[in-house]
């Protein structure tokens, strides 16, 4: 059986940076695309990062530049490093994962992924 789990989510002073990470258990796949997406209340679940199997990664326009995504192969822990923070970072974070050769261009989409997590959340404060 397939499991995410999401840690890190806190609470911190815009500017500032946090780290989370999303251990993944009973999922090996030889090929495969993960990604972190983020949701507020009322509004859409909107993707910000993802990285597939080769390690190439990109980036949402609002986070590019000061997100980082990253794999830990020997670990099975995916990660995602947020620096310089903002308000509008709020929201509860989520990692997915689908075994797949490619993170195709549906892949920015919620409805692509097979796996979830439970969420973790961030709080940025002004």
């Amino acid at each position: 059986q397939v499991r995410l789990v999401e840690s890190g989510g806190d609470s911190v002073q815009a500017g500032g940076s946090l780290r989370l990470s999303c251990a993944a258990s009973g999922y090996t796949p030889t090929a495969w695309c993960m990604g972190w997406f983020r949701q507020v209340p009322g509004k859409e679940r909107e993707g910000v990062a993802r990285i597939k199997s080769d390690g190439i990664t990109t980036y949402s326009e609002s986070v590019k530049g000061r997100f980082t995504i990253s794999r830990d192969n020997a670990k099975n822990t995916l990660n995602l490093q947020m620096d310089y923070l903002k308000p509008e970072g709020t929201a509860i974070y989520y990692c997915a994962a689908r075994a797949s050769d490619s993170c195709y261009s549906g892949s920015w989409s919620r409805s692509w992924y097979t796996y979830w997590g439970q969420g973790a959340q961030v709080t940025v404060s002004s």
